[in-house]
């Protein structure tokens, strides 16, 4: 899952939605120097990343992928699982994703010295953007895809990957749709851990 499922995952605690959307810019366990809500983010992001990692639907959408994009595979995926989160975001949310977007990055320029220096640096690109609304659209997911191809030294030309998902753009969904409902489920029972 990429930011958008992330963000929304984490419920409505601000902290922890900060510290799942920077989770990945923390490495191994120096999580422990942050607060405890934040904490609570970075590990829920990190059981999130391991539910779908091995999860048979995501990896049966990623398996398509995997012969052309190798280990790239499941960023796209994430990235498109993303694209459909927002897609059929009022299924999820009676928020409008316009209003949504508009909140965390409101949330994120208010709490901007909580976050990383990889994370500072990356958002005024995503606000100015404005990729979670952006996801949306398929104009919008190839943009993304060619943002993160950049990031990763246009190692494989991820935004190609729009072709395959124009071709299985059904069974993506149908995929998306199954195992989002499972990891939901699994997130509500991990905050209550957490």
């Amino acid at each position: 899952m990429n930011f958008l499922a992330h963000i929304y995952l984490s419920g409505e605690n601000k902290l922890l939605k900060i510290g799942n959307f920077m989770a990945d810019s923390i490495r191994g366990n120096s999580y422990l120097e942050y607060p405890d809500e934040l904490r609570k983010g970075i590990l829920l992001h990190r059981y999130i990343d391991t539910f779908t990692d091995s999860h048979p639907i995501y990896r049966k959408s990623k398996h398509r992928l995997h012969e052309k994009y190798g280990h790239y595979s499941g960023v796209i995926m994430d990235i498109v699982y993303d694209h459909y989160l927002a897609k059929n975001w009022n299924k999820y949310s009676d928020q409008r994703l316009e209003d949504y977007a508009a909140g965390f990055y409101k949330l994120m320029d208010n709490n901007f010295n909580l976050l990383t220096a990889k994370v500072q640096k990356m958002l005024p690109t995503m606000k100015d953007q404005n990729w979670l609304v952006c996801y949306a659209s398929i104009e919008g997911l190839e943009m993304i895809l060619y943002q993160m191809d950049y990031r990763t030294k246009h190692r494989v030309n991820m935004q190609e990957a729009i072709v395959e998902v124009q071709e299985f753009y059904t069974e993506f969904e149908e995929e998306f749709t199954l195992f989002f409902s499972e990891l939901e489920n699994h997130c509500k029972e991990k905050l209550i851990q957490l």
